[in-house]
């Protein structure tokens, strides 16, 4: 079989090309060691003999989850040429997320390492291929192409999103969705055969994806990082540099933290020497300024083009680009996402659903070849996220849940995430509430920038949390630049009331050292930490009241007055004691009685009382405002309320159970036998019921 016959159109046949071409090539270089464009279609080839052999037929799955190295483009390649699919899944990811994946995708085979086989096994149940004890096997086998045909419609991929507003879902990516893309990368970055890109995401993302594909359908080199920037939290920075001059790089992305760390680095550093090969950085997955784009090009100087990337796995990963070069504007909060790739198209639509005219506000709609096939197994979320529009050349776009507007110069600004947008056009209530959904962003993005310009502020976001139960608010969040004195919400929130039309201020300003993040190293909105719950009504303004109690000022570090005081928790604690002090006698005649017990200990005795007492106050008041305490663990809510009388009980019983006790004959036993049964087994539940309210986790990790 010739090879590229019956693959055109196809990544693998792409990748096959360029194994023709320059076989001796550079394909893959990880710590220190080169694998060939001739070696690792050779190896691919046998590894795909070998997965059919294991029960993967052309249109399967077939789950990847190997750690970093040179093997897992080996497996890639080798799902692609037995004519299945792949899903990435990084061997290191939390078991709730591994369970997800496997069982919603269901693969044929799982392929990875003999480290991971036991664990990926009891996870998954199907078959599991270990690369490393299969080499000997795979070896033997014919190097020549496994003769399968596969067609550009041929589903290549599967991308599980990272589950930021729901469970992680499987975005459908066929070859052709991402051959698309990656033609709009080959014109925009210019890559060529002698470009050397550096790898440095995680398997489980989808920027890992687009980095193998730039590289290997372009016949360059693609230099795997030893670890892992985004996941890996304890890597020094100043690994980055120092591999990428090493390692003669030329192109690479990164995650706007990284960017972030990065720039903070070099500026301490004395700038970007160790990027002089580098021609092209860029940066996504996250909401990155202008000024910090600006600001990361003149560090590294006029020679490395910066780009500021947006899209979604859903669209093959990247959709728009913005190049900052010769843009005047400060753009210290504004985050400019720029033009469509070559073959994508990108929009912002009315709550209506029709296409809104430049300078209006309104939900971001992509389209284009690299559009994907939808969901796995998600038809209603498939049929709410894309969707047929009349004004598209192929009459099919897919809605972001990002709110944005294309300005005059046709650049696309994008303002923040707001999932579900457009959930429920058609309705007259659905384009009321999709209206106020896309209003609410947008002061967030006007409330973000102006928090961004406050001189101590090197990172922030603004967030709508859950303050209370079935009460939200606006919270704003604030890291300080490193030679930035500690940041004073009292400070923050003037600024903010200075600046801010009356109305727009947040509930809180919260400082925090770092921003929580995800493992693919987004902003985790879900772990925000609630602010203090302060009794203050902001600071006062000299500009027409803007920050007063009447105009919704801020709280320095939090405004709560709905919340009550701790005496409302004391009060009816030390009641209720009493209440059952002077009660005992009656409904336990004799039981605190101590008249023959010695001194001390008669003593002692009594402050066992006492103490039991309190403990049956505490949990009586606990029954009543402990919900409050309990939903903002965000449990569901049967484990809640199970929580909630699981403690008063623990606290409760302790009072008529040891009077009961006390009161009844040693050798009564049916009575003896109610007690414990109505008292101790109903603890040792009520304790089991508290540890598994404390153990819960979501059905999966965020990623």
């Amino acid at each position: 079989m010739e090879i590229g016959q019956g693959r055109a159109g196809t990544l693998h046949g792409r990748f096959e090309e360029q194994a023709q071409r320059a076989p001796e090539a550079v394909a893959v270089r990880f710590a220190g060691r080169d694998l060939t464009y001739g070696e690792l279609d050779a190896r691919a080839n046998r590894l795909a003999r070998h997965l059919a052999a294991n029960g993967l037929a052309p249109g399967g799955l077939a789950a990847v989850a190997l750690g970093r190295g040179a093997e897992v483009f080996v497996a890639l390649l080798a799902v692609l040429k037995a004519g299945g699919a792949y899903v990435p899944l990084e061997p290191g990811a939390p078991d709730p997320l591994l369970r997800h994946v496997l069982a919603d995708a269901a693969p044929a085979v799982v392929v990875t390492e003999e480290a991971h086989r036991v664990r990926l096994t009891d996870a998954s149940g199907r078959a599991v291929v270990c690369v490393d004890s299969a080499a000997e096997a795979v070896a033997a086998l014919s190097a020549d192409p496994p003769r399968v045909p596969v067609g550009p419609a041929d589903l290549a991929c599967v991308f599980f999103t990272s589950g930021s507003t729901a469970l992680p879902k499987g975005a459908l990516i066929e070859h052709r969705h991402l051959l698309a893309a990656y033609e709009g990368w080959r014109k925009v970055y210019a890559l060529t055969a002698a470009d050397r890109i550096l790898q440095t995401a995680s398997l489980e993302f989808d920027v890992f994806t687009a980095d193998w594909v730039r590289a290997l359908c372009t016949g360059a080199a693609l230099v795997v990082a030893p670890r892992n920037l985004t996941l890996d939290r304890t890597a020094d920075i100043a690994e980055l540099p120092a591999l990428v001059a090493a390692e003669g790089v030329t192109v690479l992305e990164l995650n706007a933290s990284t960017a972030r760390r990065l720039h903070g680095h070099l500026g301490t550093a004395g700038g970007g020497a160790a990027f002089a090969g580098v021609r092209l950085l860029t940066v996504g997955a996250e909401k990155w300024f202008l000024d910090e784009q600006s600001a990361l090009h003149r560090l590294l100087g006029g020679g490395v083009r910066v780009l500021n990337v947006y899209g979604l796995a859903e669209a093959s990963v990247d959709s728009t680009y913005f190049d900052a070069e010769g843009v005047a504007e400060d753009g210290r909060g504004t985050c400019l996402v720029g033009v469509p790739f070559p073959g994508s198209r990108v929009y912002v639509l009315r709550p209506d659903g029709g296409r809104a005219p430049r300078g209006a506000v309104g939900e971001i709609a992509v389209a284009g070849a690299g559009l994907g096939r939808g969901y796995l197994k998600r038809p209603r979320e498939e049929a709410g996220r894309f969707r047929s529009a009349g004004f598209d050349p192929d009459g099919r776009i897919l809605l972001t849940g990002d709110v944005g507007r294309i300005r005059e110069d046709g650049v696309l600004e994008f303002l923040g995430r707001a999932a579900g947008v457009l959930g429920s056009t058609g309705e007259e209530s659905g384009r009321a509430q999709a209206a106020g959904t896309v209003a609410r962003v947008a002061a967030a993005a006007r409330t973000e920038g102006v928090l961004r310009s406050h001189p101590g502020v090197q990172e922030c976001a603004v967030a709508e949390v859950e303050v209370e139960p079935g009460r939200r608010a606006v919270v704003g969040y604030a890291v300080a630049a490193p030679d930035a004195a500690a940041l004073d919400p009292w400070s923050l929130s003037s600024h903010l009331a200075e600046h801010l039309p009356a109305g727009e201020a947040p509930a809180a300003v919260v400082p925090l050292p770092a921003l929580p993040r995800t493992r693919a190293g987004k902003l985790d909105r879900g772990a925000l930490p609630l602010p203090a719950p302060r009794h203050y009504t902001g600071p006062r303004s000299g500009k027409g009241g803007r920050g007063s109690a009447k105009s919704g000022g801020l709280a320095g570090a939090g405004q709560d007055t709905d919340r009550p005081p701790g005496c409302i928790w004391a009060l009816p604690t030390l009641i209720v004691a009493y209440v059952a002090w002077v009660l005992t006698d009656t409904l336990f005649p004799r039981s605190t009685d101590t008249s023959l017990v010695p001194s001390p200990y008669d003593g002692y005795f009594t402050w066992l009382y006492v103490c039991e007492c309190v403990a049956f106050g505490a949990g009586v008041t606990f029954l009543l405002f402990g919900p409050q305490v309990i939903a903002r663990f965000k449990r569901p809510l049967g484990l809640s309320v199970a929580a909630n009388l699981s403690v008063f009980w623990l606290l409760a019983a302790w009072w008529p159970q040891d009077n009961l006790y006390r009161i009844s004959s040693p050798s009564d036993w049916p009575r003896q036998a109610v007690l414990v049964y109505v008292f101790n087994v109903a603890l040792m539940v009520a304790a089991l019921v508290l540890v598994r309210f404390l153990a819960w986790r979501p059905p999966t990790e965020r990623a």
